[in-house]
């Protein structure tokens, strides 16, 4: 969405893509006519997790040509980096990732030999969301493995909405002092959603195309809905575990 993009041109810093970024089958000509033109101009700084959509073919093919060394070694479609002092972990949610699969470990892995101050995780499905598609308890092996090694973040799409929920653990009860906070911004450029439930720990629901913005501080994070109009819809602050 060439709004979208414009509200980049003036935001520093990695773009992290929650998925579904080429529809409608995630073909490599499609990234080539949908998505390279308004968004192929970041280069480096993209950091791409794979959505449904990105598998309308079951390899991804498109995808992970079109995106290269960006999308992570061995077309896994998961892996991590550092922006600052966050460890930022890229997740697969199309691919197995529950409890005894290799995502699995290797979030555990990552979790345990890397910790880190702060961690934020970015996956395509959400575990809950008050949109049309709901909760995905499939998600919960690995949203309880992120609430016990203290991660402090999850951002996914999915649906097309923007969402914030409190800091809940894996059964999404409240946890202030250690639960992780769900972002939801599928708000790039499809149609928008509208709220169809009210999903536990909800705090905001927004229906507006535009960017979320975190600033990853050494300790603590913000938070700012922006809309294509440059206009914070959403904003606050958070402190790491």
């Amino acid at each position: 969405m060439p709004q979208v993009a414009r509200l980049l041109d003036h935001l520093d810093g990695d773009v992290l893509l929650v998925g579904d970024l080429a529809y409608m089958n995630g073909l490599l000509d499609e990234f080539r006519r949908c998505f390279d033109p308004d968004f192929g101009r970041f280069g480096a700084r993209l950091r791409p997790a794979p959505g449904n959509h990105d598998y309308g073919r079951p390899d991804a093919d498109g995808y992970f040509t079109y995106f290269g060394e960006r999308a992570g070694p061995g077309r896994r479609g998961y892996y991590a980096f550092t922006a600052g002092e966050w460890q930022v972990l890229m997740l697969n949610s199309s691919v197995p990732i529950g409890r005894h699969s290799e995502q699995y470990a290797w979030v555990q892995q990552q979790l345990q030999q890397a910790p880190a101050r702060c961690t934020l995780a970015a996956v395509h499905h959400p575990f809950d969301s008050s949109g049309t598609s709901g909760a995905n308890p499939w998600l919960r092996d690995v949203w309880e493995l992120l609430h016990a090694q203290g991660a402090d973040i999850v951002v996914s799409g999915h649906d097309h909405l923007y969402e914030r929920f409190a800091p809940q653990d894996a059964s999404q009860r409240p946890d202030p002092a250690r639960g992780v906070r769900q972002f939801i911004a599928g708000t790039g450029g499809a149609p928008l959603y509208p709220r169809s439930r009210s999903a536990i720990n909800s705090e905001i629901v927004i229906q507006a195309h535009g960017v979320l913005r975190l600033k990853l501080d050494p300790a603590s994070y913000e938070w700012t809905f922006l809309d294509v109009n440059g206009t914070a819809l959403d904003l606050g602050m958070g402190t790491c575990h």
